[in-house]
């Protein structure tokens, strides 16, 4: 037999209590609460409720901020709140439905007419909860999908260009870091955890241009020559050539963040970079984050035309702006992440 569904049951008068709970006590499990403080205890408990009775005019902590405390948690979103009163207070009725509550139970109670109501919301919110586990657990599975892909391609690209692969995870794993500082120290540049794992997803893609780039040029062991490095400085627009034929098949805002990150990760912050010349904060941050992990991770990473230079020869070719000018503000970041891997290193000896 499964387990019934749970009703909370929030009134400091003691007869009202009781009268809702008989009105439902067959069909749903009862919780009941005498006071604000005690309801928000129960719905922070980790207790599977369905639905919420609440009385408005309590004293302490009233109805309106038990509903303030579910919007907090988000919790509002998943139960519905149905506001007990016997009280004529239009403006505190509105101020419950503008927190989220969706109807009224008017004292004295009727029990058919309660029953009825109560228990279609009851069955549409379980429903409605039910479809948005499933086109979450959708949405995922497209994301892996889309991830994998991305990750594929990007690889396929760095072998082509004779990379062993890693210099993709390398980028993906320090623009992670880095944006992550970088939005902690400054409100300017702020991003959720949302905004930037799908910006590491979109780092992937950043150099997907090269497949349009000839191998004579790509892998080229020596200097490359003027005209040869102005068909390299093409692998930004192409790359983005490439993904505006797809976008369809990518979550919107990785497309967004890829096709930015693709074009204007070798814009500098003097406004000496390419493709399009742009300075300052007219790049992207995360434009701006990725291209120094990349520059980073050129330096350290052996490439058929040098050697890998040591950790800290690449921090200071980047801190002495030997590969371009960036952001101080990125740098201070950088710097910082830095600090943390020579504590690590001390700590690993």
């Amino acid at each position: 037999m499964s387990k019934r569904e749970t009703i909370l049951i929030v009134d400091d008068v003691d007869i009202n209590r009781i009268m809702l709970a008989e009105i439902f006590r067959d069909n749903y499990e009862i919780v009941e609460a005498s006071g604000g403080g005690e309801a928000i205890s129960v719905l922070n408990s980790g207790e599977n409720i369905a639905a919420v009775l609440l009385d408005l005019l309590m004293p302490d902590v009233n109805g309106l901020e038990v509903l303030k405390d579910m919007n907090r948690s988000g919790k509002i979103k998943h139960i519905p709140v149905f506001l007990i009163t016997a009280a004529d207070s239009q403006e505190m009725l509105m101020e419950g439905y503008n927190l989220g509550a969706i109807d009224v139970i008017i004292k004295p109670f009727m029990a058919q007419f309660l029953k009825c109501r109560i228990s279609s919301v009851i069955e549409l919110y379980a429903y409605r909860n039910e479809l948005e586990s499933i086109v979450q657990a959708q949405v995922r599975q497209l994301n892996d999908f889309m991830r994998s892909t991305t990750e594929v391609l990007a690889t396929a690209i760095e072998f082509r260009d004779c990379e062993s692969g890693e210099h993709v995870k390398r980028i993906c794993a320090l623009t992670d870091e880095l944006l992550t500082e970088v939005s902690s120290l400054y409100p300017e540049y702020y991003l959720s955890r949302e905004d930037i794992d799908k910006i590491v997803t979109s780092a992937v893609l950043h150099d997907v241009g090269k497949i349009a780039i000839p191998d004579s040029i790509l892998n080229k062991p020596g200097r490359l020559t003027a005209e040869e490095f102005e068909i390299m400085k093409e692998h930004t627009v192409k790359g983005c050539d490439l993904l505006s034929r797809i976008p369809n098949v990518m979550d919107a805002k990785v497309f967004k963040y890829a096709y930015d990150i693709c074009k204007h990760h070798h814009e500098r912050w003097d406004g000496r970079g390419y493709p399009d010349g742009l300075k300052g904060d007219d790049v992207s941050i995360w434009a701006q984050v990725v291209a120094v992990a990349d520059v980073y991770d050129a330096l350290t990473s052996p490439r058929v035309y040098k050697k890998a230079f040591s950790h800290q020869k690449a921090v200071d070719m980047i801190f002495n702006e030997e590969c371009g000018v960036f952001n101080p503000k990125v740098l201070t970041a950088f710097q910082n992440i830095v600090d943390g891997w020579d504590k690590k290193e001390e700590n690993a000896e």
